[in-house]
């Protein structure tokens, strides 16, 4: 132990009376060191195996700036994690630790640094994603944030950078300019700090462009974000700088109920729209919240609230039945302006179409629809992304990375849109157009009859790829698209892909399937169906892509795969 390094034992050898003794026995003991933070990086070891939660903070002055549990690497180090700690640039830091027997070692490896530390090539990780982004330390589940602005996609997520499994929950940050290439910058909410205190669950992002919070002060607009402090209720940050920095409103929390996840949208007013007051006249719309609530008179709903100030908000309906991560957006039907409907999303991606009048949803069916299956959770669209799109991004979820410094993955990006179909209006979902700026020259197999004893196979060397496909089952019973030791299988009777209904369209299966190294996803036809799934060969190469018919004979009309390129690798 070295001299930067201080044993709190609550003055257990110098308590005057067993009463003090006791007292001071009951206090958990503490190790605590300074450092100057003379780098950007503060770099912390985790340990090889799950250890157990070592609570930690760090403080500057006064101000407790970081405050969780920590996997510390004490015997060994599998990897290390950083914090950024430029905003506090040349201030001296005091970090404290419990159980300071069990920790010395870990404690004791704790320093600055101009750079993270990395024990595996950054970015190539042997199941590092590379096709979509991806954290470079920790754990994530859900998407949080989305939002464009000022040119730039903003995606948040619930994070722990401090070990591989779920805990903490702060938010990470990346931008991109083109949602395909991302830049990862420092965490934009801390537990238990930044004035909650609690966890920072899941919540959503937004541009107050009307200035409603008076919280601008140049000529920067303001970035909000909505998010449930689980110890206060639903909270708003605000950026002044797009997104750089953030700070926790006074009024916080704004909306304290019994649920999390809020979401959070500008409803501009239309002519049949009666506003709420004067000021949302004013304005020429209000601020909406869904959020999930679980009030035991109620069931699990989604509530809808509004405000003109982000401030103070009105409870305005409830829609029962639905759980989590509530998501509200608008969308045309065939592209039509004119004729368009509002959706409403919970976590495990089941839907409504609706009407909204900006305060109350009213579904147009019974029942929930459903576009994603399994492993396909906690989506989020992008608030105001250009054109009107609607961009989704979801946690593939319980899709894990062994021996990596990262754990959990995200789906791919994707388009929605509204169909009119026989069954009434349906959602479809497809891989945004700007993964194709990814592939390379295509391999493309010859059409043709298959059979079971004879199969198309497309000769393959690497981990990612774009695979189109065209099939007329004819007679066969069940089609199979092998990509490596993974399998796509299209039950003809049926009309069942993998676990999702499916019918032919003018008699012809459509697939497409986007490999990367830890996962694959998944289209049927045109986006009626899409699924994520990991590769049973994840992290391997694959030498062989093929298309087999069982139980008879089908014509592949087409049959194309395009390698990809890193998104890591410019």
């Amino acid at each position: 132990m070295n001299k930067l390094t201080t044993f709190i034992l609550a003055a257990l050898l110098l308590a005057p009376s067993a009463k003090l003794y006791a007292a001071e026995a009951a206090a958990p003991a503490l190790a605590t060191r300074t450092l100057k933070l003379d780098k950007q990086f503060l770099l912390l070891p985790i340990g090889t195996a799950p250890n157990p939660d070592y609570h930690m903070t760090i403080t500057v002055g006064d101000e407790k700036i970081h405050d969780f549990f920590i996997d510390l690497g004490v015997d060994k180090v599998g990897w290390w994690t950083h914090i950024d700690v430029s905003q506090w640039a040349g201030k001296t830091a005091t970090l404290t630790i419990d159980k300071p027997q069990e920790t010395a070692a870990g404690f004791e490896r704790i320093e600055t640094a101009d750079a993270p530390r990395n024990l595996h090539p950054l970015y190539d990780e042997t199941m590092r994603p590379q096709l979509r982004f991806s954290q470079q330390r920790g754990w994530n589940n859900d998407p949080n944030g989305l939002v464009y602005h000022d040119g730039e996609y903003h995606l948040f997520w619930q994070s722990n950078p401090f070990a591989w499994k779920w805990k903490n929950m702060y938010w990470g940050h990346a931008v991109s300019t083109d949602l395909i290439h991302w830049k990862e910058l420092p965490h934009a909410l801390r537990p238990r700090a930044m004035g909650n205190t609690g966890e920072c669950f899941s919540g959503s992002g937004n541009i107050d462009e009307k200035n409603t919070g008076g919280w601008q002060t140049g000529k920067e607009q303001v970035m909000v974000l909505a998010y449930t402090d689980t110890g206060r209720g639903e909270c708003i940050a605000i950026s002044r700088d797009r997104g750089r920095t953030w700070e926790s409103i006074q009024e916080n929390p704004v909306i304290k109920h019994p649920g999390r996840d809020p979401k959070l949208i500008w409803y501009a007013y239309d002519a049949k729209d009666t506003p709420l007051n004067d000021r949302a006249k004013e304005l020429g719309g209000h601020w909406v919240i869904v959020v999930f609530d679980e009030a035991n008179e109620h069931g699990r709903n989604f509530t809808f609230h509004t405000s003109t100030d982000l401030k103070e908000w009105t409870l305005q309906s409830r829609m029962k039945g639905y759980f989590e991560c509530p998501e509200l957006f608008e969308l045309p039907v065939d592209g039509d302006k004119n004729n368009t409907r509002w959706i409403v999303f919970d976590v495990h991606a089941q839907y409504a179409v609706g009407s909204f009048d900006g305060r109350t949803f009213t579904p147009e069916h019974d029942g929930r629809r459903q576009v994603h299956w399994p492993r396909f959770v906690a989506s989020q669209c992008f608030s105001r992304a250009p054109g009107g799109r609607v961009i989704q991004v979801a946690w593939a979820h319980a899709i894990e990375t062994h021996g990596m410094p990262f754990n959990q993955v995200f789906a791919l990006p994707g388009e929605l849109t509204l169909v009119n179909t026989p069954d009434g209006v349906r959602m479809r979902h497809w891989p945004i157009k700007e993964l194709e700026s990814l592939r390379q020259p295509p391999i493309t197999a010859k059409p043709g009859t298959i059979a079971p004893d004879q199969s198309l196979s497309i000769k393959v060397d690497s981990q990612l790829f774009d695979i189109i496909a065209e099939v007329e089952p004819k007679g066969a019973r069940q089609i199979i698209l092998q990509i490596g030791a993974t399998k796509v299988a299209y039950d003809v009777g049926k009309a069942i892909l993998d676990t999702m209904t499916l019918p032919l369209t003018d008699g012809i299966l459509r697939l497409r399937v986007i490999s990367d190294r830890p996962i694959y996803e998944l289209w049927g036809g045109a986006g009626e169906v899409h699924r994520s799934n990991y590769r049973e060969d994840r992290g391997r190469p694959i030498s062989d892509i093929r298309l087999i018919a069982e139980g008879g004979e089908a014509v592949v009309k087409s049959f194309t795969v395009y390698p990809m390129k890193s998104i890591w690798k410019l």
